[in-house]
């Protein structure tokens, strides 16, 4: 079964960037779509964007849109996000997962990975 290994959180002012990444253990994610979410404490996790594996077709919550940016690297079997203009109520753990959908809500995705933090510091 795939897992996925994110990485690239770290603390950043805000006004940052940074870029997570999310590889898979096998040469495929084996799913129709890998998403990013996020989840801060007492709070819900929440969708933020996702990628279909096979055309790189994308979506994106209205929270991070013109932010955030989804994209894959088939050759790495990664997928990253991109975020631009970090604000501190971007501070959170921040998970990839895959799924057989294309509904950016955890509950529809199955595999996850471990998570990466970022802080995000005023």
């Amino acid at each position: 079964q795939v897992q996925l290994v994110e990485s690239g959180g770290d603390s950043v002012q805000a006004g940052g960037s940074l870029r997570l990444s999310c590889a898979a253990s096998t040469n495929t994610f084996s799913s129709r779509c890998v998403g990013w979410f996020r989840q801060a404490p007492g709070k819900e996790r929440e969708g933020l964007a996702l990628i279909y594996i096979r055309d790189g077709g994308t979506s994106y919550a209205d929270s991070v849109k013109g932010r955030f940016t989804i994209s894959q690297d088939n050759a790495k079997n990664t997928v990253y996000l991109q975020m631009n203009s970090l604000k501190p109520e971007d501070t959170a753990m921040y998970y990839c997962a895959a799924g057989n959908t294309d509904i950016l809500n955890p509950s529809f995705f199955g595999r996850w990975g471990q998570g990466t933090q970022v802080t995000v510091s005023s």
